[in-house]
C-alpha cells in the first residue's frame, strides 16, 4: 500500500506541475497553455500528490 501511494502522489505531483507550467504559459505546446485555470488545476492536484506522499512516509506507531 505504501509504495502504491508513493507512486500516485509522484505521479500526481509531476502532473500537476507540468499543469502549472503549462497554465502560467511557459511549457508551451498543448490547448492547456496560457490558460489560468490550469495552473489552478495543477496547484490543486499538486497538493493532493503532497499530501499522499506526507501519509505515505508518514511513521507509524
Amino acid at each position: 500500500m505504501r509504495l502504491a501511494l508513493n507512486v500516485l502522489g509522484i505521479a500526481c505531483l509531476l502532473v500537476g506541475c507540468v499543469w502549472i507550467l503549462q497554465g502560467i504559459n511557459v511549457l508551451p505546446g498543448s490547448f492547456m497553455t496560457g490558460q489560468t485555470k490550469w495552473a489552478v488545476y495543477g496547484v490543486l492536484v499538486a497538493t493532493i500528490g503532497i499530501g499522499l506522499l506526507i501519509s505515505a512516509n508518514r511513521r507509524r506507531v
